[in-house]
């Protein structure tokens, strides 16, 4: 009888081990789950900033619009401005576009993080 209480055993555990690997399309309360998007091959409207959108405004005069005008064009969801002498943190974020601009106010450069 060792070698039928074996063969339960390995039955049991391989029934076990099918359950939890099986994926199942049910969320935790057992509704069934939507199906996961499908990752898009730019990132437009995922609210990752793109620099190259915002390039237009180097050379021009900062303003509030300018600012609202590049973070829309760059897909960002964050804007700033900041002069030669302002503090930064060194945090990177994905979302947030960065115009640098001189003492006068005129955008020097664009960039994401």
């Amino acid at each position: 009888m060792p070698c039928t209480r074996f063969t339960l055993l390995a039955l049991a555990s391989l029934a076990l081990l099918t359950g939890c690997a099986g994926g199942s399309n049910t969320d935790t309360a057992g509704q069934a789950a939507s199906p996961a998007p499908s990752s898009p091959s730019s990132n437009v409207g995922d609210g990752r900033c793109t620099a190259p959108g915002a390039q237009y405004v180097v050379g021009q005069l900062s303003s509030q619009a300018l600012l609202d005008q590049a973070r829309v064009r760059s897909g960002s969801q964050v804007a700033r401005v900041l002069g030669p002498r302002d503090m930064i943190t060194m945090d990177y974020r994905s979302d947030r576009l960065t115009l640098y601009v001189d003492d006068s106010g005129k955008v020097l450069r664009a960039n994401c993080g």
